[in-house]
C-alpha cells in the first residue's frame, strides 16, 4: 500500500525573508557605527599623541635654554649695553645662554642670544636666536615656530628673594639693581591640554 507524500511546502515565506533582511540591516548599521567610532577615536588619539610630542619637544628646548642661562649682557645694534635677561611687560623674554653647539668649528662664541614671545596672529610660541652675540645694525634674528595652537603664554622671573616679576630687570638697563634671578616660570594655555605651568631654575652668578 503506497503512502501519500508530504505535500507541506518547504523554504521561507516572504515575511520571514523580510524579517531576516531587517535584522541584517540593523546589524550592519550597528557594525558601521562601531567601526566609525573606533576610527574616530584612533584619529583623535593619533592627533593627541602628535600634539604631546610637539609639546614635549618645546618644553625640552625651553628647559635647555633656561638651564644654560648665562649672566652675560650684550650690545644691541646701536652699541648700547643690554642686560643678560630682559622680560618685557608684553610677555616676551630675551636672554643669553651658553652651550651653543658648534660641530663645524666655526669662528663664533658658544654663547647665544635667544628670545621667546607669543604670536597672537599665528597662535604660536615663537623662538628667536641671533647668529651673533653682540649685534650690528643689520643683525636679524632667525625665527622658529616652537609650538602651535597656543592660546596664551606668559613668562615671569622669580628673584632670589622669592618675589615674582612680570618685568625685568628692576633697575635701569645699564645697571640693573635688586636681587639676582633664581628661576623663570611659564604659564601656557594650549589645546587640548589646557593650562600648563613650568618652572626652570637658572644658574646663579659664580
Amino acid at each position: 500500500m503506497r503512502t501519500r507524500g508530504n505535500n507541506s511546502r518547504s523554504g521561507f515565506t516572504l515575511v520571514e525573508i523580510l524579517v531576516a533582511l531587517f535584522i541584517f540591516a540593523i546589524v550592519g548599521l550597528i557594525g558601521t557605527q562601531l567601526v566609525g567610532r573606533v576610527s574616530q577615536q584612533q584619529s583623535q588619539l593619533s592627533e593627541r599623541g602628535a600634539r604631546l610630542i610637539e609639546l614635549q619637544r618645546a618644553m625640552q628646548i625651553l628647559k635647555r635654554d633656561f638651564m644654560q642661562f648665562q649672566h652675560r649682557g650684550i650690545r644691541d645694534g646701536l652699541g648700547d649695553l643690554q642686560p643678560a635677561m630682559i622680560l618685557e611687560e608684553e610677555g616676551g623674554i630675551e636672554f643669553t645662554r651658553t652651550g651653543w653647539r658648534n660641530p663645524l668649528q666655526q669662528a663664533r662664541s658658544d654663547e647665544q642670544r635667544v628670545a621667546y614671545f607669543f604670536d597672537e596672529n599665528q597662535n604660536s610660541l615663537i623662538r628667536l636666536f641671533w647668529p651673533v652675540l653682540d649685534r650690528a645694525q643689520d643683525s636679524e634674528p632667525i625665527r622658529q615656530v616652537l609650538l602651535t595652537e597656543v592660546e596664551r603664554a606668559d613668562f615671569e622671573v622669580i628673584a632670589a628673594d622669592g618675589n615674582r616679576f612680570r618685568h625685568w630687570p628692576q633697575g635701569n638697563e645699564q645697571q640693573p639693581a635688586g636681587p639676582q634671578i633664581a628661576a623663570v616660570t611659564l604659564r601656557l594655555e594650549t589645546a587640548p591640554f589646557g593650562r600648563i605651568d613650568r618652572v626652570w631654575e637658572v644658574p646663579s652668578v659664580l
